[in-house]
């Protein structure tokens, strides 16, 4: 069994919008219900958002699970090793990762990487690598647990691990005004 996780605990600094980043209206909804819509339609198993500077309750749909990462300024890391706390205790054997900030990965990209058979898997747009990432448990003790970083260490420096899965959407990321205003 797997879990979908959208990590979305970040502070957004660079965007600089009177609304949080996560909570700014883009396309007519709140930015990270994008990124949580497609987990839930991928149907791959429990969708958990892991949050931490903001309340996103606005923008969770029900049946999908919230993890709250305290540590959360601490870097990206903290709120991959929130999910894999979860995991564990749950007995699951992957995750599936993405972020709340990268409203056009599709659920047919979270479904594509969640069926693949490798220990990471990792969705490539146009041969370019992305989220989201599949974790088997077998790799859970070589992620990071501080740092800014999710899994990209540990594929780069364990790369026969790896299994690339093409995928279509786009991984662009909203991190400030200007790319929410000029993101396709």
């Amino acid at each position: 069994m797997l879990a979908a996780v959208v990590l979305a605990a970040g502070g957004g600094t660079r965007f600089e919008g009177d609304t949080p980043k996560l909570l700014a209206e883009w396309r007519g909804r709140p930015l990270a219900s994008w990124a949580i819509r497609a987990a839930v339609d991928a149907a791959i198993g429990p969708v958990w958002v892991v949050t931490g500077a903001v309340d996103l309750s606005a923008a969770i749909p029900p049946g999908v699970s919230t993890l709250c990462n305290p540590r959360w300024a601490e870097g990206q890391a903290t709120s991959l090793a929130t999910a894999l706390r979860e995991a564990y205790g749950q007995g699951l054997q992957s995750l599936v990762v993405g972020l709340a900030d990268q409203p056009l990965v599709t659920a047919d990209a979270w479904m594509a990487v969640a069926a693949s058979t490798g220990p990471i898997a990792v969705a490539t747009y146009g041969g370019t690598r992305a989220n989201p990432v599949m974790l088997a448990r077998e790799v859970w003790d070589l992620l990071p647990i501080t740092g800014d970083q999710g899994a990209r260490r540990l594929m780069a420096s364990r790369p026969e691990l790896v299994v690339e899965v093409a995928c279509d959407g786009n991984p662009a990321d909203i991190d400030t005004m200007d790319d929410m205003r000029h993101i396709d």
